[in-house]
């Protein structure tokens, strides 16, 4: 072995990098980050399009939630509202039944974060009673997501990047404590909420960048299946930087420092 990848072999296990890699296999990142688009897709999806059509201030609907989260403009932003945009009767036309199974279908949605955070932590699964915590914890994304498109138009520039890392931070901290019922001390959560917002704002950059141009590319050769099919792939990358920014938190603290649980 040469010199130079001795060196690179030594320093990627004094790193511990070896163990990240090994504890992404063990958790099985990449399926639970495609799991996660799919329950997006399904589950929280229709959700949110109800409560985007409930909105009282009406900016955009659900499509404009979308565009903004993925950084699109322009052309590709008008190509996924046409497609994406649902009749602004939705809200009307939404039994009660309908609406009792979407909250249903978001409690399942927030009960794969939930497990996958455990799987991380490496935690027993949490009792069935607890799934009150699931509840609670889909209704504050519903409020982050909410916040973060409503601060578009009332600030931009710095204080709307100084704004949103903030909230981010604090939702994905306190997101991980809340679903793993307190047996995480709040030290020991903060590097993976940190990584998990600085994952999602470079996600968004690359989404400006790669899928802004596919999606106008797509809907000329495909339509409509062709923009969903980007925005599933988007999604496939928000799970991954879920998941995979907690898991890097963990390994900061196991490498930094302790993890230390406390009772719940």
């Amino acid at each position: 072995m040469s010199p130079t990848r001795r060196g690179v072999h030594e320093g990627w296990h004094r790193l511990g990098a070896h163990t990240l890699v090994r504890r992404g296999r063990d958790v099985e990142l990449m399926h639970r980050a495609m799991g996660f688009a799919t329950l997006a897709l399904v589950t929280l999806a229709p959700l949110l399009i109800v409560v985007a059509a409930a909105d009282p201030l009406g900016r955009g609907g659900f499509a404009s939630w979308l565009a903004d989260g993925m950084g699109l403009s322009g052309r590709s932003a008008r190509v996924l509202t046409d497609i994406v945009s649902p009749p602004r009767e939705v809200i009307g036309t939404t039994s009660v039944l309908g609406g009792v199974a979407l909250a249903v279908f978001g409690v399942a949605f927030a009960g794969s974060v939930q497990n996958g955070y455990e799987r991380i932590w490496g935690l027993a699964a949490g009792p069935w009673h607890r799934v009150w915590r699931q509840a609670v914890w889909m209704v504050a994304m519903t409020v982050y997501l909410y916040q973060e498109v409503q601060t578009r138009s009332l600030v931009s520039g710095p204080q709307r990047i100084a704004l949103s890392a903030a909230s981010g931070v604090l939702f994905f901290w306190w997101g991980q404590r809340f679903l793993l019922g307190g047996q995480v001390r709040w030290s020991a959560l903060l590097p993976g909420a940190v990584a998990t917002m600085a994952g999602l704002v470079g996600l968004r950059t690359f989404s400006h960048f790669v899928f802004t141009p596919l999606i106008v590319t797509n809907a000329i050769s495909y339509g409509a299946v062709g923009v969903v099919l980007v925005v599933e792939s988007w999604l496939i990358g928000v799970g991954y930087v879920f998941f995979g920014g907690a898991l890097l938190g963990r390994w900061i603290v196991d490498h930094h420092g302790r993890a230390r649980t406390s009772e719940p």
